[in-house]
């Protein structure tokens, strides 16, 4: 019997490790089409592209309103419940989110009554959006579950990217007017909804029946309603931490400065597509380790995801730091992107520092203290809202001031989840090696960074990222710092020698 539980272990693992693969592969794809619009499209027209970033981050705050936590249920409740019923926790999340868009968009129709506010129809845009978020967002974490995430990830990071730069042409060539564009725009998150939907149905019949009596028979419902309310004021507390920025921008300061910002943000991003997958495959793991107590595994896996986390996003951070201004240089559109490097380096640094801490918010959520995740958010929302109105009034850094804010808020957050963890757990994400690779980066940049530069843009990019990249990789792999580098590494040696 143990063999064959350890057997299902090890294909499970070899299962996620491949679903992690695949999801970061779709996760680059989307990026590299991000950064190439980002590069060349977005900054034609800057303001267009701070109006869709404001629809998007209004989308973005009202659909963790819509799913209030039921997602987050999902994961928390499935390993305890038995076939049946887990199928009537996603129904009963189906049905959550469509009773709460409705009583969301009567709010909106209610606010629209009162108040005259001049972007109202933005907000009425965003609607759809976060609608079809919201659904989305449910249907992923049920793939979590088969481990079938590749297929909707690809559907829900490549649709958008493909459409909004193809929009974005067709406007700027006269083909459409803006109201045309930012309606094409939402259909393609519907349209996103819709497939998702259709393939997670594939492999998974819920059979809707909404009698959910054994469903709260099985789990107790004051405890899935207090863990929901509680995922959902982290949610959307985590959104008002750290998008709240694009509101203030495009309300307090303008439209193309909100572009300017979040061309920067996009780019900065790119730095956690390793962390986005590696956390939404980890998050079922994570839970089961939490449930059954077994904290010596929970441990050893905070400790390598940290590590490597942190190896790839110091290496990458390194690349840009060094790199983007000479990059930049060799573009046509370097006059508008200049703008956007120093929020590239703000907030570049913010997703390293988010990174370096592993999967510290996923280990509070799934534990019996969820609902500290709400008392540090409600304080960092406090924190960035005064942090934004102070760095955009009483300074002259504008959106850079901004960024300066958002990475603030993001020390706070991570250092006050770090010291909870290591209260209530004695856990830690660093070790000696991690201090090493922080040295070894820290060291290694201010070397690369202090070598006389060329006349040339593209000779500077290519030998001091090329230099800063061939460093850190061969120091790392000959101290052994990161069991992983090693391994891929050593595989890359093996097919230089075979071929």
């Amino acid at each position: 019997m143990l063999i064959l539980k350890l057997l299902f272990l090890i294909l499970k693992n070899k299962n996620l490790h491949k679903q992690a693969l695949f999801f970061t592969i779709i996760n680059y794809v989307g990026t590299v089409i991000g950064i190439i619009s980002a590069l060349f499209i977005y900054p034609l027209d800057f303001a267009f592209s701070g109006t869709i970033r404001f629809i998007d981050n209004i989308a973005q705050l009202l659909f963790p309103i819509m799913v209030f936590g039921v997602s987050h249920a999902l994961i928390k409740f499935y390993p305890s419940l038995d076939d049946k019923n887990r199928k009537q926790l996603f129904n009963y999340g189906v049905l959550s989110i469509s009773i709460i868009s409705l009583v969301v968009l009567v709010g909106i129709f209610v606010f629209d009554s009162f108040f005259d506010y001049k972007h109202i129809n933005y907000v009425y845009f965003a609607f759809p959006i976060a609608v079809a978020l919201a659904f989305i967002e449910l249907f992923r974490k049920q793939a979590q579950e088969l481990q079938k995430l590749a297929v909707p990830t690809f559907f829900e990071k490549i649709i958008p990217k493909i459409t909004l730069p193809v929009v974005f042409l067709l406007l700027l060539n006269f083909y459409i007017v803006e109201y045309q564009a930012i309606m094409i725009y939402t259909l393609c998150y519907i349209t996103v909804f819709l497939l998702v939907g259709i393939y997670i149905f594939k492999y998974f019949k819920p059979k809707f029946n909404y009698n959910f009596q054994p469903l709260f028979e099985q789990v107790s419902k004051k405890e899935y309603v207090n863990y929901s309310f509680f995922a959902f004021a982290s949610s959307l507390g985590s959104l008002l931490a750290f998008r709240i920025d694009g509101l203030f921008i495009f309300n307090l300061i303008s439209e193309e400065a909100n572009g300017i910002y979040n061309n920067g943000a996009t780019l900065a991003a790119t730095l956690q597509i390793p962390a986005v997958g590696l956390f939404a495959l980890y998050a079922p793991l994570i839970s089961e380790y939490i449930t059954s107590k077994n904290f010596k595994e929970l441990n050893l896996k905070y400790k390598e995801t940290a590590r490597l986390l942190f190896f790839i996003g110091a290496l990458l951070y390194s690349c840009i730091y060094l790199g983007v201004n000479d990059l930049f240089s060799l573009l046509p559109t370097y006059d508008a992107l200049k703008e956007t490097i120093p929020v590239i380096n703000v907030l570049g640094f913010s997703v390293l520092i988010n990174m370096a801490t592993g999967f510290n918010t996923e280990i509070i959520s799934y534990s019996k203290y969820y609902k500290f995740n709400m008392v540090t958010i409600l304080l960092l929302v406090f924190i960035n809202v005064g942090l934004n109105l102070y760095f955009i009034y009483y300074t002259n850094l504008g959106i850079v001031g901004v960024a300066y804010a958002s990475l603030i808020a993001m020390i706070i957050f991570n250092c006050s989840k770090l010291i909870f963890i290591y209260k209530k757990f004695k856990l830690l994400p660093f070790d000696r090696a991690f201090l090493k690779l922080g040295l070894l980066f820290l060291v290694s940049g201010i070397l690369v960074y202090l070598l006389p530069t060329t006349n040339s843009n593209l000779l500077n990019l290519s030998y001091k990222v090329g230099l800063s990249l061939v460093l850190n990789i061969v120091v790392v792999y000959k101290l052994r710092l990161v069991f992983q580098v090693n391994v891929w590494v050593d595989k890359a040696l093996r097919f230089i020698k075979l071929k």
